[in-house]
């Protein structure tokens, strides 16, 4: 008895660390998020008591909930597209050849870029006049004048995905190549024996086989997704006529430019029960079992 209590002071004793930094970096903050979201909390002045009033208002701001439809359909659009280019690409990675090693840090060197250094850089990239899409096109007589990439919704969109797609599908090509490399080749050197073609293994095999591995990638890519601000912040500013505003902007818009902290707290924490579901859907598709279908 003596010693598995020994046993547990020590452990105790090696996740104090661990406990100590989720407490104060996690259950604090959001303790304190929690009570703000309970008063009219202005930035100068002394926090009122109003109880439910702030969630109470968030049914009526048409502003957040087009927000978050906003970010409901970028989270989609660009979740595709970042599995649409990294499986490829962790296909191509995932057995040795001659340069593997290059290519591997080649797709991956976006990743170490910070989101707000890549949206600086893309929206240089983007500008009109001095950056190098715009001109670029002009110049090999695709346009017939330098078009503002960033002046309305589609090509603004779809410029944002290609940026994030760039920034982002070199970590999932990691993740979805660790899965690969986890497949037994004695499963595809047998079904290659028995006739299954490329395709038939991949679907049979690799698909299966890898259902954990993709819901982990998917978990991570949603919620980065959903939470998404610096791109939109510094490359378009909520615009085209604030038609790219995310949750995370409006939420940034009510707490540090309307100074309405107490409301911004409310807004952060329906968001957060947002993620917590979203979340909770996609941690029962990776408890299913894995296995060759």
């Amino acid at each position: 008895m003596r010693r598995r209590s020994s046993g547990n002071l020590m452990g105790l004793v090696y996740i104090a660390p661990a406990i100590a930094l989720v407490s104060v970096f996690f259950i604090m903050p959001l303790c304190m998020t929690a009570w703000m979201s309970l008063h009219n909390w202005p930035l100068m002045g002394v926090p009122r008591f109003i109880g439910i009033a702030n969630y109470l208002a968030i049914a009526h701001d048409t502003r957040f909930w087009s927000a978050l439809g906003f970010t409901a359909y970028y989270t989609g659009i660009v979740t595709v597209a970042i599995f649409a280019v990294a499986f490829p690409l962790a296909l191509f990675i995932e057995r040795p050849r001659p340069g593997v090693g290059v290519y591997r840090t080649f797709f991956f060197m976006p990743v170490v870029v910070g989101f707000a250094s890549a949206s600086l850089l893309w929206s240089w990239l983007l500008n009109v006049d001095s950056g190098l899409f715009s001109p670029a096109l002009f110049d090999l007589g695709l346009t017939q004048k330098k078009i503002n990439l960033l002046a309305s919704f589609q090509p603004a969109f779809w410029s944002i995905i290609a940026m994030v797609v760039w920034k982002v599908a070199g970590f999932t090509m990691v993740i979805l190549m660790t899965g690969l490399q986890s497949i037994p080749g004695e499963l595809h050197e047998a079904a290659k024996i028995d006739g299954a073609g490329a395709l038939a293994r991949f679907r049979l095999i690799t698909l299966p086989l890898m259902r954990r591995t993709l819901a982990l990638a998917l978990i991570l890519s949603v919620s980065g997704s959903v939470l998404a601000f610096d791109q939109f912040y510094i490359i378009l500013r909520g615009g085209p006529n604030n038609q790219t505003l995310t949750a995370v902007y409006w939420i940034f818009n009510q707490s540090f430019v309307s100074f309405k902290l107490g409301y911004g707290a409310a807004l952060s924490m329906v968001l957060l029960i947002v993620l917590i579901v979203l979340s909770l859907i996609q941690l029962r598709i990776l408890r299913q079992p894995e296995g060759v279908e």
